[in-house]
């Protein structure tokens, strides 16, 4: 049975389904936690692998969800990620199919996208924000690049195309990536995407003033490449896309700026955001969730899934709120939200 769609007050619907398998990573990157890591959710109040299929179900086939992706911390440490993705490959809602993306660090990727992509699995975004070895560890605080590089290469051999690249540039930490980043992306047929740093690491770790800008990373693409921007339309996408024409050997192709500070998208956001321990998020900056663990576990049927989750998309925010005075910090980083 259909129940409907994920709107909230301000006329937007979410199409876009982030999920948390895990809070737990192999990495330890500066702008996503501590150097010794988090404390962990304990196994118990971490969602199994049936209470995420099952909530997949409620929102593909009852409340509209058309796209799904799976996110953590690391979701490669999270044994039944094959399984999951095969059932929410084999979903029919009312628009159809999910398209499945997963959002990885790649560590692993390589043992892994070939069952992955058996399972269902469409497309990846990678997280690698240098190509410098030495720099790429004291980011990642893991000597890990050549095990990205492996699984970046095992994804497109399997299929998992796009491959989409994520790149999160940090003053006076990887800048200077920024044009080797374009340059790799460019000569594999990647699609490169570059981020502001958000405030959703280590707490009182993040100054806007310490931010490298959209503006910023968008001179310096300039001052290496021939810059127009793109023509089709960005939609609810995240990303503010920009063509680079072919100059010499260089290929043409495209990069992605995300400006989720300086240029927020709020107005066209469709997202909703489920955590590893079965709380809805309406806004990746929320600072209430709902629980629906709780039901799950209490009885609930799926129709009473659909409504928690229905409410709780209705109150959604206008916008995260970044630039207003009142603005704090998520309790929850990144990794334990889910990106």
């Amino acid at each position: 049975m259909f129940f409907g769609e994920l709107a909230d007050r301000y006329g937007r619907v979410a199409r876009d389904l982030r999920v948390s398998l895990t809070d737990r990573c192999n990495l330890r990157c500066s702008y996503c936690m501590p150097a010794d890591g988090l404390q962990w959710l304990p196994t118990e109040d971490t969602l199994t692998d049936d209470e995420v299929v099952r909530l997949l179900g409620v929102a593909v086939t009852r409340l509209g969800v058309t796209r799904i992706r799976f996110t953590g911390g690391e979701p490669l440490m999270r044994k039944g990620l094959e399984r999951i993705v095969a059932v929410a490959a084999a979903l029919a809602g009312p628009n159809g199919r999910p398209e499945l993306a997963l959002t990885t660090n790649g560590l692993g990727l390589d043992r892994r996208a070939d069952g992955l992509r058996r399972a269902g699995l469409d497309r990846v975004n990678i997280s690698l924000d240098s190509l410098d070895p030495a720099r790429y560890a004291r980011l990642s605080r893991r000597d890990r690049l050549p095990d990205v590089l492996a699984g970046i290469e095992a994804a497109e051999r399997a299929g998992l195309l796009p491959v989409k690249i994520n790149a999160v540039v940090m003053r006076d930490v990887n800048e200077g990536d920024i044009v080797p980043l374009t340059e790799f992306c460019l000569r594999h047929g990647y699609q490169l995407r570059f981020i502001e740093q958000m405030p959703l690491g280590p707490s009182g770790e993040w100054s806007r003033d310490d931010m490298v800008t959209a503006t910023e990373i968008l001179a310096a693409l300039a001052g290496a490449f021939d810059l127009a921007p793109a023509v089709e339309p960005r939609g609810a996408a995240p990303a503010e896309l920009w063509r680079i024409e072919a100059r010499g050997d260089r290929p043409a192709g495209s990069v992605g700026v995300i400006a989720s500070v300086t240029h927020p998208f709020c107005g066209a956001c469709d997202r909703t955001r489920l955590t590893a321990d079965g709380q809805i998020r309406n806004c990746l900056f929320a600072r209430e969730e709902s629980d629906l663990r709780a039901i799950l576990r209490g009885g609930g049927s799926d129709d009473d899934l659909a409504e928690a989750w229905s409410v709780a998309q209705w109150g959604k925010s206008r916008a995260h709120g970044i630039d207003e005075a009142g603005f704090v910090q998520p309790a929850r980083t990144m990794s334990a939200i889910g990106g």
